[in-house]
């Protein structure tokens, strides 16, 4: 062991981890879960510490020798080498600087192999730095390298959904309002629907993201960028783009930037847009699978395990279930982070931990789920066919389009009579000879009756 000392008194240290008695009370205050702050966030925030260290150099205000020192661990850190020493948790308190001493400590013990002058973890490594201006901004980068795995996942959705639309554009379907048999539709039309749905998904996680790349890096502590050199606050942002090519911006008014989290709201908010339609669409599959004997059996989910330990055969929509857990999660999460926002008082926003890790396991979460629900479900569903000709056929939502030749009130005798005979609408048209069987024929087709095709003139000269 080795003692180590701060501002609450001394304490021993493992003599064998890199990170000091910050990180160590850390571990001892903050027995949460097993759960470390997200990798992501980490290396962020790694890429801060080499590009201030290149920066303060620059600015005259840390040695050559120490400068180069910490680059050198940072890029070991960089490589994947001793992650076993980034171990702060994901919740915590303090604003995260946990997270920053975790990170500033490593660095320095893997610095001072490198130097024959030690490199203290916050004279050096933190130098120009507040964990309030650096932990936020390496939450943001975090954010921004996760989004582009879960753009792709919804890219991957939106085209298997369109694939689905074409392939059964011909399918006439009951459609169903508040449960109840409403019009005809087509599965081409569901399909095509879904992936509109989720391109809108896409392209409001695209504007929330762009918020994102506001930092208020160079603020230090509150946004006044104490203890930072006017070169720094002026180049430190450019050369974090110039490491990782985020596109970041300093933020124009970096005390507003420091202590409140709206923009992180609003993302969480395009998370939870996406979350309660990726619900929506499970709960549609669900429905639509159900059965096969006493459900709607119109989609035939592929099966992919058995779903009952009791009941022999028996197979569970497994997937679209587990898109539900998830977003249920999110939608969770959203709430969660609505009110650490709300929570932040004054100057800086204290429940920033929370936010990062709810928002990052949001995006890796629902990434996953997409995935999953395109290549175990979406790719492999088929349309029961038969199933659906035989609802629109024995249904009487089909009478709607007779309301404009028979009226309102003759339309819905009409379709009392047909239930309570179990007669298909245009059988039963045809047995009371009220329109012509040509004019019959053309209303109840497909086309017309999902009014891809509008009425033909001289069939409805025929009119009686």
């Amino acid at each position: 062991m080795r003692i180590e000392e701060d501002c609450i008194g001394k304490l021993a240290v493992d003599e064998d981890v890199l990170y000091g008695i910050h990180t160590t009370r850390a571990l001892a205050n903050f027995p949460i879960s097993h759960e470390r702050t997200d990798p992501l966030l980490f290396k962020s925030l790694i890429v801060i510490k080499k590009a201030a260290a290149q920066v303060n150099a620059a600015a005259g205000t840390l040695a050559a020798s120490k400068a180069k020192a910490i680059v050198a661990a940072c890029n070991s850190l960089l490589m994947g080498e001793h992650n076993e020493a980034l171990v702060a948790p994901a919740i915590q308190g303090s604003a995260g600087t946990s997270v920053n001493m975790n990170v500033n400590e490593v660095i320095a013990n893997l610095a001072s192999r490198h130097t024959a002058e030690p490199v203290h973890p916050n004279d050096d490594v933190n130098q120009s730095q507040s964990t309030n201006d650096t932990y936020p901004t390496a939450g943001k980068m975090a954010a921004l390298q996760a989004l582009p795995s879960l753009q792709q996942a919804l890219t991957f959705l939106v085209k298997s959904l369109l694939v689905k639309a074409d392939e059964f554009a011909d399918v006439v379907k009951v459609g169903r309002t508040q449960l109840q048999d409403a019009v005809p539709t087509t599965f081409g039309h569901s399909f095509k629907a879904y992936a509109h749905l989720f391109q809108r998904d896409q392209t409001r996680l695209t504007r929330a993201a762009e918020d994102l790349r506001c930092v208020n890096l160079g603020g230090t502590a509150i946004g006044t960028g104490l203890n930072a050199s006017p070169y720094y606050r002026e180049h430190i942002v450019g050369q974090v783009n110039r490491l990782i090519d985020l596109k970041l911006e300093q933020a124009d008014d970096l005390v507003d930037a420091t202590q409140n989290c709206d923009v992180l709201v609003a993302f969480s908010g395009a998370m939870k847009g996406l979350a309660t339609d990726l619900s929506k669409f499970a709960n549609d599959l669900r429905l639509l699978s159900s059965g096969p004997q006493a459900g709607l059996n119109e989609l035939h989910l592929p099966p992919k395990q058995a779903g009952s330990s009791i009941m022999p055969g028996k197979v569970n929509p497994v997937i679209p279930e587990v898109v539900n857990q998830i977003a249920f999660q999110v939608i969770g999460q959203d709430v969660t982070i609505s009110m650490a926002a709300e929570a932040g008082q004054l100057e800086l926003n204290a429940f920033e931990p929370i936010i990062f890790r709810d928002l990052l396991q949001g995006e890796r979460y629902l990434a996953r789920g997409i995935d999953t629900l395109t290549v175990n479900c979406v790719t492999g569903l088929t349309v029961n066919r038969q199933q659906c000709a035989e609802n629109v056929g024995h249904s009487a939502i089909s009478a709607t389009i007779l309301s404009p030749y028979l009226g309102y009130e003759a339309t819905t005798k009409l379709v009392k009579i047909s239930l309570e005979k179990h007669v298909a609408i245009p059988e039963l048209l045809r047995r009371q000879h009220q329109l012509p069987d040509t004019l019959i024929d053309h209303l109840f087709s497909p086309d017309v009756m999902t009014n891809e095709e509008p009425v033909q003139k001289e069939a409805a000269g025929n009119k009686r």
